[in-house]
C-alpha cells in the first residue's frame, strides 16, 4: 500500500465517511497566504521542482540545517540538482516532523508519485517530477486551479501598488479570486528603520510623508479606500506581543514625532503607540466590514549573522514566552468594543501555552447585532502548530470555550504554490478528531448534522465569514 493513501491520516470508520464523504472535494477559500500576485499575474512557468519547492521555504531550510546541510545547498549557489538531493536526505529522516507528510501529500497529489523520497531515489524522483513540469508546461495558475482553490488572499503593503492585482482580475482565463490583504506592519516598528522607510515610500505616494500621527491615519485610512475598492477583505498584522497602553493624544503625538526623529522610544512608550494604531486601525477596517488578523508570538530573525546575510524570513525566527498578555488581549478588544467600531476578528497565538487564553478572550466579545458567527475567531495553528499536534489542542481549546462549528478554518500562510495539499492535511486530522469524537460516544451520530459541520469548517465558513 502507499504510504500516502485514501484513508492516510484516518483511523476510524466515522472520519473516513466524513472526510470522503464532505471534506475531500470541499473547494479551497484561503483567506491568508504570502503567495506572489505577481507570479500569478504572469502566470509563471517553473523550470524545476526545486524552484517550485525549495525557493523561499524556510520550514523546509530549518530541517536541513538541523540535518547538517551546509548552506550553500539551501540558500547559496549549489545547483538545482544539488539542493533537491540535499532535501531529500532530509526528507527521508524527517520522520515526526509535518514536512514528511506534506512532502508525499505534494509528491502524489501534483505528480502522481507514491513512493517515499529518499536519499537514494532523489534522482529518479527529481527527474520524473521535471518531466511533469516540463510536459504540463506547469505554472502558477494551472497550480491554483488544480488545487481547487476559489479565493486566494495575498499579503500586501500599503504602499503597494496592487496593479498585479488589477492584472489578474482583468484575466477572464483565470476564474479565481485574488485580493490584496493589507498588511501595514512598517508603520508600527517605530525603534527601527523600517518606520522611517515605510514614511518616505508614503510620501513618494503622497507628496508628502505624514508630517503628524493623526495624518498617519489619515493617510493609511486613503490606502485603505485604495485597497478596499480592490476587493480586499482582511488585514493582517504582526505583533511580538500582545500589548494593551493607554495614552493621551498629546502623548502619542510625542511619541511619533520622537520615533520621525529617529530618538529613543521607551518600552512603554512603544506599547502606547501600538495600542492607539492598532484600536484606529480597527475602526476603520470595521467601516469597510474586513476582517482584522492578528498573529502574536513570534521573535524573529534571532540568529543576526544570518540575518545580516539572507535577511527576514529565512528560518531563524522562535515561539515568544510573555506574561499579562490575557490582560493585554481582554483591554484591547474591550476599547475597540467600547468605541463600538470592534471588527470581525482573527486571532492566532504563536505560543500553544495560550490557546485557552486565547480561546477565553474570545468568547467575551462575540456580541454583534448583524447575525456574525464567532465574530471573533480564534485562528487555526499557526506555523509552529500547524501539526498534527498543534491543530488538534487548538480545535480542542476552541471547542472547550466557543463553537467549532463556526470555525473558518484552515489557511496555508505559505509562499509555496504546492503547499495547497495542507488543506487536505487538516481536513483529514478534522474528520478523525469529530470520527473519534463520535466513536467514543462523546459526539451524536447524526450523519446529517456531521456532515454539514465538516463542510462548514472546511469552507463554508470562510466564505460567510469574509463576506462584507
Amino acid at each position: 500500500m502507499s504510504f500516502i493513501h485514501d484513508d492516510f491520516m484516518l483511523l476510524n470508520e466515522t472520519g473516513k465517511h466524513l472526510y470522503h464523504n464532505h471534506a475531500k472535494d470541499m473547494p479551497i477559500f484561503d483567506y491568508h497566504c504570502h503567495l506572489s500576485p505577481q507570479l500569478i499575474a504572469e502566470n509563471h512557468e517553473f523550470e524545476t521542482i526545486t524552484e517550485i519547492w525549495l525557493a523561499g521555504d524556510h520550514y523546509k531550510w530549518r530541517a536541513m540545517r538541523a540535518n547538517g546541510v551546509p548552506e550553500e545547498k539551501i540558500t547559496g549557489a549549489a545547483t538545482p540538482e544539488e539542493k533537491f538531493k540535499a532535501w531529500a536526505e532530509t526528507a527521508e529522516i524527517s520522520l515526526g516532523n509535518p514536512l514528511h507528510h506534506w512532502t508525499h501529500l505534494e509528491l502524489k497529489h501534483y505528480f502522481g508519485i507514491e513512493e517515499v523520497l529518499t536519499g537514494d531515489n532523489w534522482k529518479e524522483i527529481y527527474d520524473r517530477m521535471n518531466k511533469v513540469i516540463k510536459e504540463e508546461k506547469m505554472t502558477t495558475q494551472q497550480l491554483i486551479q488544480g488545487s481547487n482553490v476559489r479565493f486566494i488572499g495575498t499579503t500586501d503593503n500599503p504602499t503597494d501598488s496592487l496593479e498585479y492585482h488589477d492584472q489578474i482580475e482583468a484575466d477572464t482565463n483565470f476564474p479565481v479570486t485574488v485580493a490584496p490583504s493589507f498588511r501595514p506592519d512598517e508603520a508600527f516598528h517605530i525603534q527601527d528603520r523600517r518606520f522611517s522607510e515605510f514614511l518616505e515610500r508614503m510620501k513618494g505616494l503622497f507628496g508628502e510623508a505624514p508630517s503628524s500621527y493623526s495624518m498617519l491615519v489619515e493617510q493609511l485610512a486613503e490606502r485603505i479606500d485604495y485597497f478596499d475598492k480592490r476587493g480586499t477583505l482582511a488585514s493582517d498584522h504582526a505583533l511580538e506581543k500582545m500589548v494593551f497602553a493607554e495614552a493621551t493624544n498629546d502623548e502619542i503625538e510625542m511619541i511619533f514625532q520622537k520615533a520621525v526623529k529617529q530618538k529613543a522610544i521607551s518600552t512603554n512608550e512603544k506599547e502606547q503607540y501600538l495600542t492607539r494604531l492598532l484600536v484606529d486601525l480597527a475602526a476603520l477596517y470595521y467601516k469597510k466590514g474586513w476582517a482584522m488578523q492578528i498573529h502574536f508570538g513570534a521573535i524573529r530573525n534571532t540568529n543576526s549573522y544570518w540575518y545580516d546575510r539572507l535577511g527576514p524570513d529565512t528560518g531563524f525566527d522562535s515561539i515568544v514566552d510573555s506574561a499579562g498578555e490575557a490582560i493585554a488581549l481582554n483591554h484591547l478588544l474591550d476599547e475597540m468594543a467600547k468605541n463600538e467600531s470592534l471588527p470581525k476578528m482573527i486571532l492566532y497565538n504563536l505560543n500553544p501555552t495560550q490557546n485557552h487564553v486565547v480561546a477565553s478572550a474570545v468568547s467575551n466579545f462575540q456580541v454583534n447585532n448583524d447575525g456574525i458567527k464567532s465574530k471573533i475567531q480564534f485562528g487555526a495553528g499557526w506555523w509552529f502548530n500547524d501539526t498534527e499536534a498543534g491543530m488538534l489542542k487548538q480545535m480542542e481549546a476552541l471547542s472547550d470555550h466557543g463553537l467549532l462549528w463556526n470555525f473558518v478554518g484552515m489557511l496555508t500562510d505559505s509562499r509555496s504554490f504546492l503547499s495547497y495539499p495542507r488543506h487536505d492535511y487538516f481536513r483529514r486530522i478534522l474528520c478523525n478528531y469529530i470520527g473519534q469524537q463520535v466513536e467514543d460516544g462523546k459526539y451524536p451520530n447524526n450523519q446529517k448534522l456531521l456532515g454539514k459541520m465538516i463542510e462548514n469548517i472546511c469552507y463554508t465558513n470562510a466564505v460567510n465569514y469574509f463576506k462584507k
